[in-house]
């Protein structure tokens, strides 16, 4: 029998009892599983020692690596970046997504895909006209934070250059009041934006994903603007979210079933390209 492909998700925070420790991206954990993947789904642990897993990685079996920057700013050691980076490098499969302003910050000290993701105070997009608040109903956040609509509600896509494979059957993502920004780096030629939403706020368009191609910088990769798109609490409000989060959901994707399948499909083939290789 194939071996199945296996796959880590892993947040940047110590298990929290009120924030988005992995416990609250289940339905990612639980569809990729019944998809064929051996899934294995933690937090770090404790700072400031390397974690035990990231700090490793490179020397695990992991063939897929999924990392979702809810940290502010300081939840990956020097030794958990360099370990991540070297398991690109061996060739395997790297997604790495964080949210607005300083949220997940961390990553950037990761080769090449850390490049991808722009914050508040370090690594500023280079397009200065995007220094500037876009969600203007939660004001205690600061840029970059592209309003796309309500936890719980879809926002339809825009596709840019050749459809990419992880967006084969893919039309609409999951909302989000404030998402990151992202954008492919200058010097990193196998990297391009592969999707834009529509901020409802002011209209303007920002990147949602992009994707690194498998070559001699390393095997594939993502970049998200941010880890809602996954969230439990993104793909069914009713599952409740941290004590912090204000905003009133929606229920677009709860009542809309092709939008949900939409959410699940791109998640799927995020999975099967990162491991094609």
């Amino acid at each position: 029998m194939p071996k199945r492909p296996r796959v880590l998700l892993q947040t940047t925070i110590t298990t929290p009892t009120d924030d988005w420790g992995i416990v609250r991206f289940s339905k990612l954990a639980e569809l990729l599983r019944s998809e064929g993947f051996d899934v294995v789904a933690r937090d770090r642990d404790p700072l400031p020692a390397p974690d035990s897993v990231l700090s490793t990685l490179d020397t695990s079996d992991f063939d897929a690596a999924w990392l979702f920057a809810v940290d502010t700013g300081d939840g990956l050691t020097t030794d958990d970046c360099a370990a991540i980076s070297r398991f690109r490098r061996k060739g395997r499969g790297l997604f790495v997504t964080r949210d607005h302003m300083d949220l997940g910050s961390s990553v950037c000290d990761l080769g090449g895909v850390g490049k991808a993701h722009y914050f508040h105070s370090k690594n500023l997009d280079p397009d200065a006209a995007r220094h500037a608040v876009d969600d203007a109903v939660t004001t205690d956040i600061l840029w970059p934070n592209y309003h796309s609509g309500a936890n719980g509600d879809w926002q339809q896509i825009a596709v840019e250059g050749p459809r990419h494979p992880v967006l084969d059957g893919v039309d609409r993502l999951p909302a989000h009041p404030h998402e990151g920004g992202v954008g492919a780096p200058a010097d990193e030629p196998s990297a391009r934006v592969i999707a834009t939403g529509t901020s409802l706020s002011t209209g303007r368009r920002f990147n949602l994903a992009v994707a690194f191609e498998a070559g001699d910088s390393g095997g594939p990769a993502i970049a998200a603007s941010t880890f809602h798109h996954f969230a439990d609490y993104n793909w069914d409000p009713a599952t409740g979210s941290p004590s912090f989060v204000t905003e009133a959901p929606g229920d677009g994707l709860a009542t809309d079933p092709a939008a949900l399948a939409s959410a699940h499909r791109y998640a799927v083939n995020i999975a099967n390209w990162l491991v094609s290789r």
